[in-house]
């Protein structure tokens, strides 16, 4: 079965597709000027646009991984999760906290999806 990669560099892709399932590599806020709901935010709005340039959507989630700077920030973080996330369609999440490769960056996120069935 082959492996399609889109929007990749010598070092990664930011999507693989393999037998109908979205992998998605990590994705971080372009603005980190924004406080972590704001962070949050842009992220979807990045794997959004990722997920709609594979053919699937985010009403298509298997699975997501969370990593924030902070657990205090924890909450606006799951505020704008929520007012994202597809009502009735959450996928399993794990969520930690870690530091992240800049320190400007409040959280990154990494989902994959199922592409939708023909």
């Amino acid at each position: 079965m082959s492996v399609t990669y889109q929007d990749s560099n010598a070092r990664m892709s930011q999507v693989a597709i393999h037998n109908g399932t979205v992998y998605l590599a990590g994705q971080v806020p372009g603005d980190a000027s924004a406080d972590m709901r704001g962070q949050t935010e842009q992220v979807l709005t990045r794997i959004d646009q990722l997920l709609e340039q594979a053919g699937t959507s985010k009403q298509h989630l298997i699975s997501a991984q969370v990593w924030v700077t902070s657990m205090a920030e924890f909450d606006q973080m799951n505020a704008a999760w929520d007012a994202w996330i597809v009502p009735g369609r959450p996928p399993v999440r794990a969520a930690l906290e870690a530091k992240l490769a800049k320190p400007e960056w409040k959280v990154e996120i990494m989902v994959v999806a199922a592409l939708p069935e023909a």
